[in-house]
């Protein structure tokens, strides 16, 4: 597949080939002669998502151009909406090729056990098929939220604190964080006790509870956390108890109870403040988190785990530590970023300090206008024009809310301004369709106590 140079390079990345204009370029080529491929992902609750594009067709000379642009969708596919089956509706050569690289053994084994055993306790399996074959989309989402009415807890779980409030329709009427420390404790006993304390304050504070909604870290699959950092610390022996954690707090508090991923709850309280929907919302912080509400409102139960969704091309990209992908969103959208440009400007960054100290001491050089500071923000907003180009080949976005660490003081102006820069160059139609927001007081009417709270209804 064609790597295509972009219209605005990064200022510190010379080596930048983006997604959008790759796949762009390849569905212009394709164009004159193109025949159907359909992907289809199974996940929980046989919900089926289907992605359709057009590649080149058997016995055309740039056939083999197929296979990496297919590899790639489905790379972002599967991160961004999740699956244990996957569907590949195109020609066998094409199937076969994915099927060899998300096998056990493959280039992409990493995901093969992620999407199977960890995330849906299934094995990964990769069914080739013509495109015909691939099964209908089923996906309901959920209509969860903006549910005001009655006494309800919500409550939101982080790496350093826990945060609770008690909600009578749809006013907060007590709020508290305390600090805890997830990961260093190995006892699932300690997480249940910890939330159950939680919500018990919260409850003290109302005649009763109608109600609890919730937001944490991770991968939640029907209240159920199947992989977060949050419980990293719990072996895997043990990890049963953490799965069912919140099925028994349900039962226990003996009312409504809906805990979803913090990055579709932040995306609900940006659609419940501005009144509409289509809302893909990025947070840049440790890693990229994101969430999103769909045009009807709804929460679709994908992953969205864009942190290891490519967005770069180029076989030059960082790779992921992680997951062993190259150009991955996290590389681009969080604090990995600024602490892999800080080099090229000179900037010397202490090694022992933590990472929120790091990013301080990189932000500070921003706001004291540091002009290679200037240029890691500058290149930061570049990426994330064309990634917000490439996010919306895969979801329907009217509005892009951009949060976390990196967008504090000029950060934040600077990654918009970077991103409108490019797509008025290159995508002027996104621009017109798309608005970006930095979390200002009418973004901040419905935070997100009050949105987990509105998830489930009585």
């Amino acid at each position: 597949m064609e790597l295509i140079s972009p219209a605005i390079k990064p200022p510190l990345d010379d080596y930048f080939y983006p997604a959008a204009l790759a796949n762009r370029n390849f569905q212009h080529r394709v164009s004159p002669f193109g025949v159907r491929a359909v992907i289809g992902l199974e996940r929980s609750g046989r919900e089926v998502s289907r992605f359709e594009t057009f590649i080149f067709p058997e016995g055309h000379p740039e056939f083999n151009s197929n296979l990496p642009y297919i590899e790639r969708i489905v790379k972002f596919l599967l991160w961004q909406r999740g699956g244990h089956t996957l569907y590949v509706g195109a020609p066998d050569r094409i199937g076969r090729h994915i099927r060899k690289a998300y096998s056990g053994n493959g280039e992409r084994k990493f995901d093969f056990h992620f999407m199977g055993t960890q995330v849906y306790e299934r094995e990964f399996c990769v069914v080739v098929c013509d495109a015909d074959e691939v099964p209908a989309s089923h996906e309901t989402g959920k209509l969860l939220g903006r549910n005001l009415d009655g006494c309800r807890i919500g409550f939101d779980l982080g790496a350093s604190d826990r945060k609770v409030s008690a909600v009578v329709d749809g006013n907060v009427v007590y709020s508290e964080e305390v600090i805890w420390q997830p990961r260093m404790n190995s006892d699932p006993a300690y997480h249940y006790s910890e939330v159950m304390a939680a919500l018990k304050s919260a409850a003290s504070k109302m005649p009763r509870v109608d109600a609890v909604g919730g937001s944490s870290a991770g991968i939640y699959v029907d209240n159920r956390p199947m992989v977060a950092s949050l419980f990293r610390n719990v072996p895997k022996e043990k990890f049963g108890e953490i799965r069912d954690m919140f099925l028994h707090i349900r039962d226990e508090m003996g009312v409504p109870l809906e805990v979803i991923n913090d990055g579709d709850v932040t995306a609900l309280a940006g659609s419940m403040s501005i009144g509409d929907n289509g809302i893909l919302g990025i947070a840049l912080g440790s890693s990229e988190a994101a969430g999103y509400v769909n045009l009807e409102g709804r929460i679709m139960g994908w992953l969205n785990e864009l942190a290891f969704a490519p967005i770069d091309y180029s076989p030059d990209a960082p790779v992921d530590e992680w997951s062993g992908d190259l150009g991955c969103g996290a590389s681009y959208f969080s604090q990995q970023c600024v602490f892999r440009l800080a080099p090229k400007v000179g900037i010397e960054i202490p090694a022992d300090v933590t990472d929120a100290e790091k990013l301080n001491f990189v932000q500070k050089k921003l706001e004291a206008g540091e002009p290679g500071a200037l240029k890691i923000w500058q290149s930061m907003g570049v990426y994330l024009g064309y990634g917000i180009a490439h996010y919306a080949e895969f979801y329907d976005i009217q509005h892009v809310l951009i949060l976390g660490r990196c967008t504090s003081g000029q950060g934040g102006d600077l990654l918009i301004e970077g991103a409108e820069q490019v797509l008025k160059i290159e995508f002027p139609d996104l621009l017109k369709k798309i608005e970006l927001h930095l979390p200002d007081e009418k973004i901040r009417r419905v935070g997100q106590s009050v949105a987990a709270a509105s998830l489930p209804a009585i």
